[in-house]
């Protein structure tokens, strides 16, 4: 009897002492599908930031939880059709090896930064100048899309629509000067391989760069051709 006790006390000790390190010791899985959800992530992370360095402000965000996230060696992070990072969005990131899959995270863009406002009333048909606008500062991502943050984006341009004082200028707002105007006398330029001919005519359109416009020659001939900076009418053959 006391041989069977005092070798029970041994065994119990061993057999706690493993449960111990069982408990200490975490699924193998678990720890690789942590390892999956930290380099996706990571993976996700410079995608933002290399997709928004060009924004104009400073961007800060956030990545929703990345859950499922299965063993993968190479990821391609991508943007879905129709989002952008701007505001809430979503990334796709797709495994590439050892086994193809595709997951979609939540992610939320902000950007802090300034824009343009109006300094007085601008009925319709004004010529914005660098008097006409000021800079406010605020979230860019709840105004709409289409905000003016830098002064070049307005100043030489026409008025489409009235704007009050204090209101933010938006790219839909403007009108850019037409690069050819009706009546303008102008000068075609064709071109192409080892030659170059150049003759006047008149305009019979407006246009922008790089738009369509119309020009009767001097023999009574009507042409089309690219409207160009400097009353320059590019010929297309």
């Amino acid at each position: 009897m006391g041989q069977n006790s005092g070798m029970t006390l041994p065994r119990r000790s061993f057999f706690r002492l493993l449960v111990s390190l069982l408990l200490l010791c975490p699924p193998i899985h678990a720890s690789a599908q942590e390892s999956a959800g930290s380099t996706l992530s990571a993976a996700v992370e410079d995608f933002i930031r290399s997709q928004t360095r060009s924004l104009p402000g400073k961007v800060t965000y956030t990545v929703g939880p990345v859950s499922n996230a299965r063993p993968c060696s190479a990821f391609e992070p991508f943007l879905p059709p129709g989002n952008r990072l701007w505001g809430k969005s979503t990334v796709g990131v797709r495994c590439l090896s050892p086994s193809p899959w595709t997951i979609y995270l939540q992610v939320s863009v902000s950007v802090a930064g300034n824009y343009l406002v109006s300094t007085r009333n601008l009925p319709t048909g004004t010529l914005v100048s660098s008097n006409d606008i000021a800079y406010r500062s605020g979230e860019l991502t709840a105004l709409p899309a289409s905000i003016l943050t830098d002064a070049s984006q307005a100043i030489g341009k026409t008025v489409r629509n009235s704007v009050v004082v204090g209101q933010y200028f938006r790219s839909d707002t403007l009108i850019a000067p037409w690069t050819i105007l009706q009546g303008q006398t102008v000068r075609m330029v064709s071109k192409g391989t080892g030659f170059r001919v150049s003759s006047e005519g008149r305009a019979l359109n407006n246009a922008n760069e790089g738009q369509i416009v119309q020009v009767r020659a001097a023999s009574g001939q009507v042409v089309s051709g690219f409207a160009r900076a400097g009353g320059i009418v590019e010929i297309a053959h």
